[in-house]
Parts: C-alpha cells; sequence; structure tokens
C-alpha cells in the first residue's frame, strides 16, 4: 500500500469508488479507505439503485440525464474487466403519478429543456398501460393510524407521465465492485477495515489521515465521501462549522413484497400515496417512502448504532399505502425488508465542493438519490479537484464540466457547501 498517495479518500462507496477513478484517470495516485470490508458494504449496498430523472432542480436533472447514458454504456465507461462480471441497468421506464403533492409541471419543463422524452397520460391511458394500478386519488399521504387514511380525496388523479430513461440497478455492491477494479487499473488502491479517527492538518491545509490503529497516512489531498458518517469526518477535519449547508445521517426503511404485476411493472414514484415501488428479482417488488409530512424522520447522531431492524408502524404505512393504489397486492404476515441510512443535507441537494481547509474536499449529502449520478459525480470531484490544485478560486468562478454523452454544461457551482437552501428541492429522497 502507498503510504504516501497523491490522494486520500474517505469511503469506498459507490461515491468514492466513482471518484476514485475518475482522479486515476486524471493520473491522481488515490487511496480510498473504508471502515468496512468491501467496497459498497456499507448504505451503499442497501439502496434501491434507481436510475431516474425527476428532480426539481435543472442542474439535477442534467446530472441524472448524463448519468443514465453512464448506466447504459456501462462496461465500454468502465474500461477495465471484472472478474465478477458487470451490474446492469434494468431499464423498466419510470412512471410518475400526478398530483397535488408532485410538481411535475417543473419536471415537465425540464425535461423539455434537456431534451429528455417522455410521454403524458391522461387516467384513460394510465389505467390501460397499467390496469394494476387503481387511480383514485387520495393526497395528502397518512399514515394508517390516521381517522382519514383510505378516504378518497377527490375523484381520480390526472394521470401521469411516463419517462423511459429509467429503471435500476440489479446489483449496487457489483457496481461499486466494477468502479474499484476500474479504478484499481488506472493505479488507484483501496484500504478496508481502516476506520478515520483524525484527519490531520498544517498551515491551513490538509496533511493527512491517522487510522483506528494508528497508522498515519500522509496525502496533499483528502476527499470526505463517507456517506452517513461524512458529518463526522467532517468535524475531524474542523470545517463543518465553516459550512453553510450541513448534513446528518437519517434512518430510513424500505420493504419487500410479492410483485402482482410481474414484468408489467415499472419504477413507480407516486407523491399521491407519499410512496415509490419498483420491481425485484424472484417475483418481489421494493417499496418505500418518499418522505411524506406525515412521516416521522429519525435523525441518527451516531451512524453506528442505530435499529437496523425493520419497525411494524413503518412498514404497516409504506406497504398500506402502496396497497390503496395496487388492490391485488398480497400483504404477507412478517414484515421483510432493510433499514439503513442516509446521507442527507439540509436541503436534501448534495455538496460536490472544496471546503475551506486546503486540499479537502466534500462528496457528501449524497445518500437517498445520488446512487445513481456516481459516474458523473466522480467526473465533477475530478475536474474540481484537479481546477483547485492549479490554483483556480472555485468560489468566485466555479468549474463546470460538459456531459460526455449529452453536451449539457453541468455548473459544479451549484452543490456548493455555502449556497442558501434551494427552495426548489423537494426536501425529500426526490432530492
Amino acid at each position: 500500500m502507498n503510504d504516501r498517495p497523491d490522494a486520500v479518500i474517505i469511503g469506498a462507496g459507490v461515491i468514492g469508488a466513482a471518484i476514485a477513478l475518475e482522479m486515476a484517470r486524471e493520473g491522481y495516485r488515490t487511496l480510498n479507505v473504508d471502515k468496512l470490508a468491501a467496497a459498497g458494504d456499507g448504505s451503499t449496498g442497501s439502496t434501491c439503485a434507481i436510475v431516474r430523472t425527476h428532480y426539481s432542480t435543472r442542474d439535477g436533472t442534467a446530472l441524472a440525464y448524463e448519468s443514465f447514458h453512464h448506466w447504459k454504456d456501462w462496461e465500454s465507461y468502465l474500461g477495465a474487466p471484472d472478474e465478477r462480471g458487470y451490474a446492469r441497468l434494468i431499464q423498466t421506464g419510470m412512471v410518475v403519478i400526478r398530483s397535488e403533492g408532485h410538481d411535475y409541471r417543473q419536471h415537465l419543463r425540464l425535461h423539455d429543456e434537456l431534451g429528455i422524452p417522455y410521454e403524458e397520460w391522461d387516467v384513460a391511458t394510465l389505467r390501460e398501460r397499467m390496469p394494476f394500478l387503481d387511480a383514485t386519488a387520495y393526497y395528502p399521504a397518512r399514515r394508517p393510524d390516521d381517522e382519514n387514511f383510505g378516504r378518497p380525496s377527490g375523484d381520480v388523479v390526472p394521470g401521469a407521465i411516463f419517462v423511459p430513461s429509467a429503471g435500476y440497478i440489479n446489483d449496487p455492491q457489483l457496481a461499486t465492485h466494477n468502479l474499484q477494479r476500474a479504478a484499481e487499473a488506472k493505479g488507484a488502491e483501496f484500504l478496508f477495515h481502516a476506520q478515520v479517527t483524525d484527519v490531520r492538518r498544517h498551515g491551513g491545509r490538509v496533511r493527512g489521515i491517522t487510522l483506528a490503529d494508528g497508522r498515519e497516512i500522509d496525502a496533499p489531498i483528502a476527499v470526505n465521501a463517507a456517506g452517513p458518517h461524512s458529518f463526522i469526518i467532517n468535524r475531524l477535519a474542523g470545517v463543518e462549522g465553516t459550512m453553510n449547508v450541513k448534513t446528518r445521517a437519517l434512518r430510513h426503511e424500505v420493504h419487500y413484497l410479492p410483485n402482482p404485476a410481474g414484468d408489467r411493472l415499472p419504477f413507480v414514484s407516486d407523491s399521491d400515496i407519499g410512496g415509490y415501488c419498483r420491481p425485484e428479482v424472484g417475483g418481489t417488488l421494493v417499496v418505500g417512502s418518499q418522505d411524506p409530512e406525515c412521516d416521522p424522520r429519525e435523525w441518527i447522531d451516531d451512524p453506528d448504532e442505530f435499529d437496523r431492524q425493520v419497525t411494524p408502524d413503518q412498514w404497516r404505512a409504506q406497504v398500506y399505502r402502496l396497497a390503496l393504489r395496487m388492490p391485488n397486492l398480497k400483504i404477507p404476515n412478517r414484515p421483510k425488508g432493510i433499514a439503513d441510512l442516509y446521507d442527507v443535507s439540509d436541503d436534501w441537494i448534495p455538496v460536490y465542493d472544496r471546503s475551506d481547509l486546503g486540499g479537502y474536499y466534500l462528496a457528501v449529502g449524497t445518500s437517498g438519490n445520488q446512487f445513481k449520478n456516481a459516474p458523473m459525480v466522480g467526473q465533477l470531484m475530478a475536474k474540481l479537484i484537479a481546477a483547485c490544485e492549479a490554483g483556480h478560486d472555485h468560489d468566485r468562478d466555479p468549474v463546470s464540466v460538459v456531459g460526455p454523452y449529452t453536451g449539457q454544461r453541468l455548473d459544479v457551482g451549484f452543490f456548493s457547501r455555502n449556497r442558501e437552501v434551494i427552495r426548489d428541492s423537494s426536501f425529500s429522497v426526490l432530492g
């Protein structure tokens, strides 16, 4: 292992691995350190790995559409073999249910502006294309213990939007391993079972990191891609108080159910009931919450200590709401699902930026809605770091990157640590 890399990347989830690949392509000798046993072992492994383009902002939408093309062209993008094979994009398309709780007009404007194909469905078309879905309107979402749960709020939803450039990645851990192998082919290294206990500084710059076993790794560049632990690493680096936008860890659950629609089920985003679902292997589906106001949020102070068991109350809320939309849904007697952590910023939009500590960079606030963007995030961060290390003042003149597939210019300054909270955000997993 190289004890004096050009850059140390804290975290080996999908974001950290993608940054390693793109920095290695820029000529940096990188070292990813992660406290877990393998790349993608943390919250990356629990993600629903959904690929979609409906975001609340132009920059978020453009980043997602560019990244979709990377996933579609995954093996070519990686450019390196993996003995485990390659992860795959399962392109199911996306159905977004129109409702009062979803600013679909903004999404349509952004898709028009960026040239993203979509179809508008009236309720008759929705029923024809998705006969397993009930079109009754229920907004706002409620929990089963609400006396008005299941009571229609109107006649039917106004229809839906279908976007073909959507789906999910069949194996998020394998996708991360693919990125690791591609990075290693360019000279990157990975160190596991390595917990960071200090970010060392000297003269206003990062100097390196210290590990729990006492080892010191010197590096002039450090990148925080630590997922739900990102706020802890920022405290170690002494930069948390200098950021206008901060991050916290949020506990979240997804649940597994029999799939009554089979191969006909696309990814469905449904703000009318406050949830989403997508197909899964073995005749099942995954259901999650879109964080409606009625769902409590459980913020976690210690990302190493939280309840990993799904809770009956949240299981009922998510499953019963989906049953309103899918009347043929079979609800098992025992809950089955995953509880893990999101790394959430104040406005649910990530921070991709430098920091006030020289050489220390931020790829944080990413969990819940950024897995799909990992390939382009790696490129944004690599270009940002190269520019800043060459003396460019990113705070005054933000770096931009042109997407190689779509040709769209992506403004990295949009993801600044010093931005005001972006009010156009959904303030939810939708971003």
